[in-house]
């Protein structure tokens, strides 16, 4: 499926429909008093969440969205037909701004989520609301509500509970392709995931969390080198980062510890509060040794001064232990978020 994180709409109601100028005609009744009806109201235009759709494609060749316009009033007092809504369906995640303004109208999250967009206008006043004791025929009536039109930008940040972070062929889409059931693209070079993959990961006890593979940053990604700064709004909304590290990098590849700081500076550079979300430090590819523990990964954790975990993606390696540290780290952002 095509990935699409940004579009463009423009959402217009319905106008009002014009209120009636009607007086009774019946047999037997020489001067019947006035009965024009309401006009009825314009429809509106709604954006709700649909817990089916996970991209903005939908969006790609659709920019227009125009809810139905009221009827007018009718003699006898009948009151026109209300406009019909317009209902457009977004993915959960989705950011609604007023395109001129820049102003954020709603963040759509969960499902059922709804934000009006574009108000249908009032259905006008028949003649018959303008009956008084001195003014017994009235010919007023009041013209329907005019219709508004607002052109939106819609972001797209997806929601997972991980994040997977790191450089280029780290080891990324093959992490994610052996914890959870998604099937990333894989290949031996770089930026071969294009688009932010998500899965599930299943643990014992019924526990599972979502996590998201991130295409891959380069130096100065928040500038727009490389992918750019396009996919970092997706690990916004992650509780915990998991920082994928190649232990051992192909000859001209920055080092781990270069690797390392290289992403966390982007982060910070991007946003504090995003650099500021708790993260494993994974080293992958144990598979290139014997060992659980080689001389590569204690000089990687004496450099950063911090726990690094090592595992293996291809082999399977150390797997088990990185998704119940994940789990227990997610346990703790929870337990915080609830506070």
């Amino acid at each position: 499926m095509l990935f699409i994180d940004q579009a463009e709409i423009c959402a217009r109601s319905g106008r009002g429909g014009d209120g009636c100028v009607g007086f009774r005609r019946e047999k037997y009744v020489a001067k019947g008093g006035p009965d024009g009806g309401d006009g009825g109201d314009g429809g509106s235009v709604y954006l709700e969440v649909d817990p089916q759709m996970s991209t903005l494609v939908d969006f790609t060749g659709h920019h227009h969205w125009t809810a139905g316009a009221g009827q007018p009033g009718r003699g006898s007092n009948c009151t026109g037909k209300k406009g019909k809504d317009e209902f457009v369906r977004v993915p959960a995640g989705t950011l609604v701004y007023d395109r001129d303004t820049g102003v954020l109208l709603k963040d759509l999250v969960d499902e059922g989520d709804r934000v009006c967009v574009a108000r249908g206008g009032k259905g006008g006043k028949g003649n018959a609301r303008f009956a008084t004791a001195t003014n017994q025929t009235p010919r007023e009536f009041e013209p329907g509500g005019k219709s508004e039109e607002r052109w939106l930008r819609l972001e797209l940040k997806l929601i997972a509970d991980v994040g997977v972070i790191g450089l280029p062929n780290a080891g990324k889409s093959t992490l994610l392709s052996r914890v959870t059931k998604a099937k990333p693209k894989i290949a031996d070079y770089p930026f071969t995931t294009l688009i932010p993959n998500l899965g599930i990961v299943a643990l014992r006890g019924y526990r599972r969390f979502v996590m998201a593979d991130v295409p891959g940053l380069l130096e100065g990604a928040h500038e727009g080198v490389g992918l750019g700064d396009t996919f970092l709004r997706h690990i916004e909304r992650t509780r915990v980062l998991l920082h994928l590290v190649d232990l051992f990098p192909p000859e001209g590849a920055p080092k781990p510890v270069e690797a390392y700081y290289m992403i966390r500076n982007e982060l910070e550079k991007y946003s504090q509060l995003l650099a500021a979300k708790p993260e494993l430090v994974v080293a992958n590819k144990l598979d290139l040794t014997n060992s659980d523990d080689p001389p590569e990964l204690c000089d990687f954790r004496d450099a950063l001064g911090t726990d690094v975990m090592g595992i293996s993606a291809v082999a399977g390696r150390g797997l088990e232990g990185m998704t119940n540290q994940l789990w227990e780290m997610l346990e703790i952002q929870r337990d915080a978020e609830a506070d």
